[in-house]
């Protein structure tokens, strides 16, 4: 936990010194104590803001888009796999690109905003979907709002070339990712599994001419 200070996003900054400010006026007009709630919230902010350095592995893996608890590993449709992680409010929420590539395509999904930890989010929940091409292969991950987060952000655009690990975007409280892999890559993690962004090996990629694909 110690780490976590060292680099915050400048939106948890501005939060930070608004609630900070409100703060002050607020002991101004009815004295330190009243101000309290404030405070605190603005000292959550920098923790939930928080933005880690982390260390990224190398070879022919697929790293965690974020910091979570994987609540789901199981088939979707006939040739993909699934990965979900869940992210609770305590989580540092910035996402990373789960391989080195292209970004071919980033398409935004109005939905709804139910808790992001229930299986219906795949799909229903307001949510980002970026495609990633390298290493020939193709891996889609998705941003996903959850109960309390209203906000995706996501600072690439289609053609950029990404490193694996490398900062994407944030996803404001709790939240979700989803990580759909094609048969080339093998599942590492298990539900129930906590995983770090950029850090944590979720697949590795099946050796050529294994038999699974390229």
């Amino acid at each position: 936990m110690s780490e976590w200070f060292l680099v915050i996003v400048r939106d948890g900054i501005y939060y930070a010194l608004a609630l900070s400010a409100g703060g002050a006026v607020v002991a101004w007009l009815a004295g330190p104590w009243f101000a309290t709630p404030l405070w605190v919230l603005a000292a959550f902010c920098l923790y939930f803001f928080r933005d880690p350095e982390r260390e990224i592995p190398g070879g022919p893996v697929a790293v965690s888009p974020a910091d979570g608890k994987v609540v789901a590993v199981k088939a979707e449709g006939p040739a993909l796999q699934r990965i979900s992680i869940f992210l609770n409010i305590f989580d540092v929420h910035v996402n990373r690109s789960p391989i080195a590539g292209v970004i071919r395509k980033v398409q935004y999904r109005k939905g709804n905003f139910h808790v992001a930890s229930r299986e219906e989010c795949s799909e229903g929940n307001e949510q980002n979907v970026v495609t990633v091409e390298g290493g020939g292969s193709t891996v889609v991950f998705k941003q996903i709002a959850g109960l309390i987060a209203r906000r995706i952000v996501f600072t690439k655009q289609p053609g950029d070339r990404v490193a694996a690990g490398e900062r994407v975007g944030l996803i404001k409280f709790g939240s979700r990712t989803d990580v759909l892999l094609g048969p080339e890559w093998e599942i590492l993690v298990r539900t129930g599994q906590r995983v770090s962004g950029g850090s944590s090996i979720i697949a590795r990629r099946h050796p050529e001419g294994s038999g699974h694909g390229a």
